[in-house]
C-alpha cells in the first residue's frame, strides 16, 4: 500500500555507514601507534601474496657463513667463539676473493689482546669489511638515556664501515622490514645492509631526506621510517656455509669459488643463539637474522624496492569500492548481486597481486575488499530480509482473496511493488435468487447455517480457476480472474468457474432438501471483461483487494438482469468474443443498462461446446424466481 513519506533508502544508508567506519578505522591507523584490524588483515595479504609469488631467484652476489649447531659440535666451543677463530674464518673468506666482508657479530667488548689482534689483522686484509653498531636508549623513573655501543678502536680503524642491525618486528613478530637509519646526537647511522651495499657497488652513502632515501641514483620511499625487504624466498634460500667447514678450509676445497667477488655475511643461524624471526616465508620455521640481513642487501643492490600505495590513495580505493557496492546491489536478483560482487572481489584480489608481484606496488586490500564485501551483504541481507517480510505481509493479505496455490504463483511471477494498477480482466458478480424470501422464513442463525456454506462453496470453485474473490455482500459474491496472477483466457476461466458454481449450487440444493432444509434457491451470474483499476485499496486497519471501473459496474448490472431474462448467466459483448470458441452462446439483447447512453449486446451462456443436453443451461421457471425490471 503506497504511503505518504518517501522511504528511507537503506541501501544508500548502510553502504556509507560501512564506508565511514572503514574509512575512520583507516584513518585511525594513521594517526595512532595502534595496529587496527585492517593494518593486521593487510599484514595477512602481503605474505600471502609473498608465498603466492613464489621464491624469487636471488643476485647470487650474497653468501652465508653460518654459525650454525654443526659448527659448535665440530668446534666443542662455547660462546663466545675467541676471536682467533672468526680470523682464521676470515682469512679463508680473504683467500676465496670475498669482495665485502660482513661481520654480525657485536665487537665492542674486548677478548684476548691476541685474539682481537688476530681479527683486527684479518678484516684489515678484507677488501671491505663491515660490523654493526647498537644505539642503545634506556628510560625509566624520569631518567632517560642514550648510548652508541659500537666496536672497539682497534675494530674501527680497519673497518670500512658499520651500521644499526635494527630489524622491526610488527605486531603478529614477523619481519617484513628493516629499521632504515638510526640516529645518536644528532648524527645518522645507516642500516649496515646499506653500508655493505655501497661498498658491494662502490657508491656514494645513502642521503636521508624525511620520508625518502636516495641511494645509487635512485629516490626511494620509506614506510614509517623502514625499508621493506623484498624476501627473495624462505630460510635457505641464500648458499650457506657451515663456519667449521670455512675454517677447516673444507669450503673452499670444495668449491674454490664460493667466495669470489661476492658479499659473505658471518651470522648465528643455530637456534641456541636464538638470532631467528618469523617471515612472511617462513612464519613457522623462523628465519636467522643474518639471512634476513643478506635479502635486505639484495633489496639494496638489485633496486627491488617494495612501495606502499601512499594513505591518500587507499582512502580513495575505499570511496570508490563503497561507490561501486552500492551499484552492484541495485540488482534485484540476490544471485546476480553475489555473483557480480565475487566477481569484483576476485579482480581486484588478482590486480593486487600483480601489481605487488611484478610491480612490487603494494596497494590496500582489506579496506577496499571488506568494503565490497559488507557494501553489498549487508544491503542485500537487509533487502531480503525486507522482502521475506513483505511477501510474508503480502502472503497473508492474498491469502483472503486467491487459493494458496495462486498466491505461491503470484509470489513467484508478481512485482509486488505493482500490485496497485490498470488490467484487463473478467469480472463476475453472482447473486442468490429467492434468498430474500427465504431469509425471511429462517431465523438469523438460520440464514448464516446456509449463507456460509454457499459462499464457502462458491469461493472454491472459484480459487480452482485461478480467479480472486473481491468481496461478499451480503449473498452476493464479487470476483475477478487475470490478476494478480495474469492469464490471457480470463474471460473462459470465468466462465467455466461459472457453470461449476451451478453445479456445486445443485449438489447444495441437494444436501439440504435430504436435511429437510430450504433448498429453493436460484444463483444469477453477470460476467463482463475489459480494463479496469486493480489493486489494494482502503487503510492499514482496514484493506481490500478490488476492482474499480465501469466495466466491473457493468458485470453488475448484467447480474441484475438475470431476473429480467431468468437466465442464470449473462455476458457482455467483449467477454462474447474471447469465448465464443468455446461456449454455446445466445443473443439475448441489446439492453441499455444504467451508466452506458448506447446499448449493450447481452448473451445468453448455454454452457460449453459439446456438452450433453443435461449440462446446458436453462430459463428459470416462475417458480425459481420472478422476474423483476428494475435496474
Amino acid at each position: 500500500m503506497p504511503k505518504d513519506s518517501k522511504p528511507v533508502n537503506l541501501r544508500l544508508i548502510l553502504v556509507l555507514g560501512t564506508a565511514v567506519l572503514l574509512l575512520g578505522v583507516q584513518v585511525l591507523g594513521l594517526f595512532s601507534n595502534i595496529t587496527t584490524p585492517l593494518e593486521r588483515i593487510e599484514f595477512s595479504m602481503v605474505d600471502t601474496f609473498t608465498r603466492l609469488r613464489g621464491v624469487d631467484e636471488p643476485s647470487g652476489e650474497i653468501v652465508i657463513v653460518a654459525i650454525d649447531d654443526a659448527s659448535f659440535s665440530w668446534t666443542g666451543l662455547q660462546w663466545p667463539w675467541p676471536r682467533s677463530y672468526f680470523a682464521e674464518v676470515v682469512d679463508q673468506i680473504n683467500q676465496g676473493g670475498g669482495k665485502v666482508v660482513g661481520v654480525d657479530i657485536f665487537l665492542s667488548e674486548p677478548d684476548t689482546a691476541e685474539n682481537d689482534q688476530a681479527f683486527v689483522e684479518a678484516l684489515s686484509q678484507s677488501p671491505s669489511a663491515v660490523s654493526v653498531i647498537q644505539i642503545v636508549r634506556t628510560s625509566g623513573q624520569g631518567f632517560e638515556g642514550e648510548s652508541l655501543v659500537q666496536p672497539l678502536t682497534p675494530y674501527r680503524e680497519v673497518l670500512d664501515g658499520t651500521g644499526v642491525t635494527d630489524i622491526f618486528r610488527d605486531e603478529d613478530a614477523i619481519v617484513r622490514n628493516v629499521i632504515a637509519l638510526g640516529t645518536y646526537q644528532d648524527e645518522t647511522y645507516p642500516h649496515w645492509a646499506f653500508e655493505i651495499a655501497r661498498l658491494y657497488l662502490g657508491v656514494d652513502k645513502p642521503v636521508f631526506n624525511g620520508s625518502t632515501f636516495q641511494f645509487n641514483g635512485q629516490t626511494v620511499a620509506l614506510r614509517s621510517g623502514q625499508l621493506p625487504i623484498y624476501y627473495s624466498g624462505p630460510a635457505g634460500t641464500y648458499p650457506t656455509y657451515s663456519a667449521s667447514d670455512v675454517h677447516d678450509g673444507i669450503t673452499l676445497e670444495q668449491d674454490p669459488d664460493a667466495f669470489r667477488d661476492k658479499i659473505v655475511l658471518i651470522g648465528a643461524t643455530s637456534i641456541t643463539l636464538q638470532d631467528i624471526y618469523p617471515t612472511p616465508f617462513s612464519a613457522s620455521t623462523p628465519t636467522p637474522g643474518v639471512e634476513i640481513v643478506a635479502n635486505a642487501i639484495d633489496t639494496i643492490i638489485q633496486g627491488r624496492y617494495i612501495t606502499y600505495a601512499p594513505p591518500w590513495l587507499g582512502l580513495l580505493i575505499i570511496l570508490a569500492a563503497a561507490g561501486l557496492a552500492y551499484l552492484i546491489t541495485l540488482s534485484k536478483r540476490p544471485s546476480v548481486t553475489i555473483i557480480v560482487m565475487t566477481v569484483v572481489m576476485v579482480g581486484y584480489l588478482v590486480m593486487a597481486f600483480v601489481f605487488s608481484a611484478q610491480q612490487r606496488y603494494i596497494l590496500p586490500v582489506a579496506g577496499p575488499e571488506i568494503m565490497l564485501f559488507l557494501g553489498v551483504v549487508l544491503p542485500t541481507l537487509e533487502h531480503a530480509v525486507s522482502q521475506e517480510r513483505e511477501k510474508r505481509r503480502v502472503r497473508n493479505l492474498f491469502s483472503r482473496f486467491i487459493s494458496p496455490e495462486m498466491v505461491d504463483q503470484m509470489m513467484k511471477t508478481q512485482d509486488l511493488n505493482s500490485v496497485n494498477k490498470r488490467a484487463d480482466l473478467t469480472i463476475i458478480f453472482s447473486d442468490i435468487r429467492g434468498f430474500t424470501t427465504l431469509s425471511e422464513k429462517l431465523t438469523p442463525e438460520g440464514v448464516v447455517s446456509l449463507l456460509n456454506p454457499y459462499l464457502e462453496a462458491m469461493s472454491q470453485v472459484i480459487y480452482k480457476h485461478g480467479g480472486t474473490v473481491d468481496k461478499y455482500e451480503g449473498d452476493a459474491i464479487i470476483a475477478f480472474f487475470g490478476e494478480p496472477v495474469p492469464y490471457k483466457d480470463h474471460a473462459a476461466r470465468a466462465l467455466r468457474a461459472c457453470l461449476d458454481m451451478r453445479k456445486s449450487l445443485a449438489e447444495l440444493r441437494e444436501k439440504w432438501a435430504k436435511e429437510g432444509r430450504p433448498s429453493q434457491i436460484e444463483m444469477g451470474v453477470g460476467v463482463n471483461s475489459g480494463e479496469v483499476f486493480v489493486g489494494l485499496l482502503g487503510s492499514e486497519q482496514r484493506i481490500n483487494y478490488t476492482v474499480i471501473g465501469d466495466n466491473a459496474n457493468l458485470a453488475a448490472r448484467l447480474q441484475d438482469l438475470t431476473k429480467t431474462y431468468a437466465w442464470p448467466i449473462l455476458i457482455s459483448e467483449s467477454t462474447y468474443q474471447q469465448v465464443k470458441d468455446e461456449f454455446d452462446t445466445e443473443l439475448a439483447d441489446a439492453v441499455t443498462v444504467k451508466g452506458k447512453t448506447k446499448a449493450v449486446n447481452v448473451y445468453k451462456v448455454i454452457g460449453l461446446k459439446g456438452a450433453p443436453e443435461s449440462e446446458k443451461l436453462k430459463a428459470w421457471t416462475s417458480e425459481q424466481v420472478k422476474p423483476t425490471h428494475e435496474m
